[in-house]
């Protein structure tokens, strides 16, 4: 009777995986869904996805500063003192037309990748840095750190957009406005990230990797507040009293702050973090993004998953 019982239930099972085939051949859906779990769907490099962030806006002011020289050099050059001046403003290249429309593309291009790195960055810290610092008034100083470092890193992504769309042609007062509340927060960023440093570090880098990394954020910190203070100075001079080529000086100050500031944000996502993938992949049915850090060809880490 067990054996009859046995062969009743096989016979069984057999016809009901032949209709379970015959239904997937039917509906073009997969008959072996072990085969679709853990399917990654996409992967990206995350310093790959850093660098093409990188290289978008300098590219971008490469093509902007060379054709408005080229061909609009009255145009970039006109300011209300119309002095003499030789190097056009950030602003001035990227918001005269066509540019200012390869300008607005390529920077809407590079926000929504710094956005993902932002919360990358912020859930890196969250997960795999602070969790390792035991000291509980060390760890609550750092965790308050941290967030005002992701908060400030939005802001100053916010405002980037800000300048870049409302610009100094159309609407100059609220521009200004912009441009000043990013130059704050950018400086302010990278202060409270070099703080942040300090507290995780208190007994200073421990190998090459952390001493490249501050060395490089306080390098470019350094170069930022200098050219800042340049750059004040070169507009109340032009602003006020007109001098030549102070708008020039002016521009070359606004470009090293710019570059700077891209300087400080890359050192982020090429030193200090290691090796990650961002992985969209299909997880028993569900759309899964994560990020994957790499140790090896054959060795995969899961760092963070989001669902």
């Amino acid at each position: 009777m067990k054996k009859s019982n046995f062969l009743m239930a096989t016979e069984h099972k057999t016809k009901s995986d032949e209709l379970t085939k015959r239904s997937g051949e039917s509906d073009g859906t997969s008959i072996n869904n072990s085969n679709n779990d853990n399917v990654v769907l996409f992967r990206l490099s995350l310093r790959a996805l850093s660098n093409w962030t990188l290289m978008l806006p300098l590219t971008g002011l490469f093509i902007c500063f060379v054709t408005g020289y080229i061909f609009q050099a009255e145009e970039i050059h006109e300011t209300h003192c119309r002095v003499y001046n030789i190097i056009p403003s950030i602003s001035s290249i990227t918001g005269i037309r066509p540019q200012i429309y390869l300008w607005r593309a390529i920077i809407a291009l590079h926000i929504s990748p710094r956005l993902v790195i932002a919360f990358v960055h912020k859930n890196y810290l969250k997960h795999h840095v602070l969790s390792q610092v035991r000291d509980q008034t060390r760890h609550a100083k750092a965790t308050k750190l941290a967030t005002v470092v992701h908060y400030l890193n939005l802001i100053e992504i916010a405002s980037l957009g800000g300048v870049t769309y409302v610009s100094n042609k159309e609407n100059y007062p609220i521009h200004e406005k912009i441009f000043i509340t990013f130059m704050i927060t950018s400086l302010t960023y990278m202060l409270v990230s070099l703080k942040l440093l300090k507290v995780l570090l208190p007994n200073g880098p421990r190998n090459e990797q952390e001493r490249r990394s501050l060395r490089y954020k306080k390098s470019f910190f350094a170069l930022s507040i200098a050219s800042t203070i340049g750059l004040i100075v070169f507009f109340l001079k032009h602003r006020f009293l007109c001098h030549d080529l102070a708008f020039s000086w002016f521009a070359f100050c606004e470009y090293v702050v710019a570059i700077s500031n891209m300087g400080f944000h890359s050192a982020t996502t090429m030193i200090d973090f290691p090796p990650l993938d961002l992985v969209v992949k299909n997880v028993h049915g569900h759309l899964v993004v994560e990020d994957v850090e790499e140790k090896d060809e054959n060795e995969v880490v899961l760092v963070k998953k989001d669902e």
